[in-house]
């Protein structure tokens, strides 16, 4: 410490120091894990799942437009019995 400086003066400078490096370590502390988790959700989810999810969403859009005809003929078949 300098002996020209005041004492608060040096005191300040140092916290200002040390809660800029802790500042700076914190973030690199998060980069890092952001990272580890990325590469564990990659490994956790395969490429293999994904592509069956796509595969798997298709078919059942199909699904629902055909179930909406069948609902829409079965609706149509009970109006017709209810009229007679």
């Amino acid at each position: 410490m300098d002996d020209e400086k005041f004492v608060l003066e040096q005191m300040t400078g140092a916290m200002s120091n040390a809660a800029g490096a802790t500042k700076e370590a914190a973030k690199t502390a998060v980069k890092k894990v952001k990272r580890a988790a990325r590469k564990v959700a990659k490994k956790v989810t395969p490429k293999k799942a994904k592509k069956a999810k796509k595969a798997s969403k298709k078919p059942s859009a199909k699904r629902s437009v055909k179930k909406a005809g069948k609902k829409a003929a079965k609706k149509k078949r009970k109006a017709r019995k209810s009229r007679r």
